[in-house]
């Protein structure tokens, strides 16, 4: 199928040469449409489009700059060149300044003339590109945005829809327990508390899915948090969950500009780790601070306590993954990838270092934009 010709209007009131124009463009594979003022020019752009439009820089009634600032009204992807003699190229250069591509001297050279016109029509296939890819962001924005609302009727629709059988199970589970739980032999005792345990276990999933689910629609909004005072903050309110002795070092931690919600749940998350795996340790030790590298700050949070080997770290931070079992370590698997998420939305990384016996160590970025 052959290519339509490229579509040129070209505006001159000195006729002979206006048409002139035309017929030896016409013969370079343009289709032209001359006119004599700006009123004819800017009625052909309403009845039809056109790629390139070419302006006499002075023509009665409307000059070649008012020319183009009208037509770029009509067709905003219009793509103008200015015509004009010697003694007025400084105010084609202040066209080019109002919009214009480029401007061709008369009297005119072909040589001089088909290169700028080339270049036009670059320019008017990247504008329309542009504007279609544009297009295409919006449209494919508004789809997200719609299967994002869908989503999160869904997630609370079956959120709600699982809790109601799951608390009639827990509740008459427990009830029996205590009613009739002394009566029963060991065996089916040990039943009725595996039900109670999975069902409260069911529950914790359905939150972490939840809260998993809001971290990608949460706004941040970032502010100069004090990391120190929060972290002190955060290790109080976890060692009042403690019956045992943990050593707790805390280094230096900088300001740093962050979500305070957000960076408080990265670090409640990673704690809760480090007390949770360290809890077999018997001199357990818990390390926080930060480290500067690249001119990129580093946090993190180590325990000596069990660890776990690199091979299997692939999967430490998908959603619902364990690298220990839900009798060993109670947890959802769902903390550090809840971690992940804040992390990347800060413009930051994530990564851990470990070792079967020797303990664990989480390191994350925030983000040059997030520094203090």
């Amino acid at each position: 199928m052959t290519e339509p010709k490229p579509r040129l209007l070209i505006a001159d009131d000195e006729a002979a040469q206006m048409q002139a124009l035309c017929d030896t463009l016409e013969d370079h594979g343009y289709e032209t449409l001359g006119v004599g003022h700006g009123d004819a020019a800017l009625a052909a752009l309403r009845d039809a489009p056109f790629d390139l439009l070419l302006a006499d820089l002075m023509m009665p009634g409307m000059n070649g700059i008012a020319l183009l600032r009208a037509a770029q009204e009509i067709d905003p992807m219009l793509v103008g060149v200015i015509m004009t003699g010697e003694g007025t190229i400084g105010t084609a250069v202040e066209a080019m300044q109002s919009g214009a591509l480029d401007y061709i001297l008369k009297p005119f050279k072909l040589s001089a003339i088909l290169p700028v016109l080339a270049r036009g029509l670059a320019m008017r296939r990247l504008r329309l590109e542009n504007a279609q890819l544009q297009r295409r962001v919006q449209e494919h924005s508004a789809e997200l945005e719609a299967a994002n609302h869908e989503l999160d009727a869904f997630t609370r629709s079956a959120s709600h829809d699982l809790r109601s059988p799951l608390n009639a199970i827990h509740g008459f589970a427990t009830l029996l327990n205590s009613t009739v739980g002394d009566q029963l032999p060991d065996e089916q005792r040990n039943w009725l508390n595996h039900i109670e345990r999975s069902a409260l276990r069911m529950n914790q999933l359905i939150d972490d899915l939840m809260r998993l689910s809001r971290l990608g629609r949460q706004a941040l909004n970032l502010q100069s948090v004090d990391v120190g005072m929060l972290v002190n903050e955060v290790v109080g309110d976890l060692r009042q969950h403690q019956t045992r002795d943990v050593t707790v070092q805390i280094g230096e931690l900088p300001a740093a500009q962050a979500d305070v919600s957000l960076l408080r749940q990265v670090f409640v998350n990673l704690l809760s780790n480090a007390f949770k795996f360290t809890r077999r340790t018997e001199s357990a030790v818990i390390r926080i601070g930060s480290e500067a590298h690249d001119d990129e700050r580093t946090f993190f949070v180590k325990d000596n306590g069990p660890g776990f080997d690199m091979k299997r770290a692939a999967k430490l931070f998908n959603a619902f993954e364990r690298l220990h079992s839900a009798d060993e370590y109670e947890g959802s698997g769902v903390g550090l990838s809840i971690v992940q998420r804040i992390v990347q939305r800060h413009g930051g990384r994530i990564w851990a270092e470990a070792a079967p016996g020797k303990g664990a160590s989480f390191f994350f970025t925030l983000g040059k934009a997030a520094e203090g």
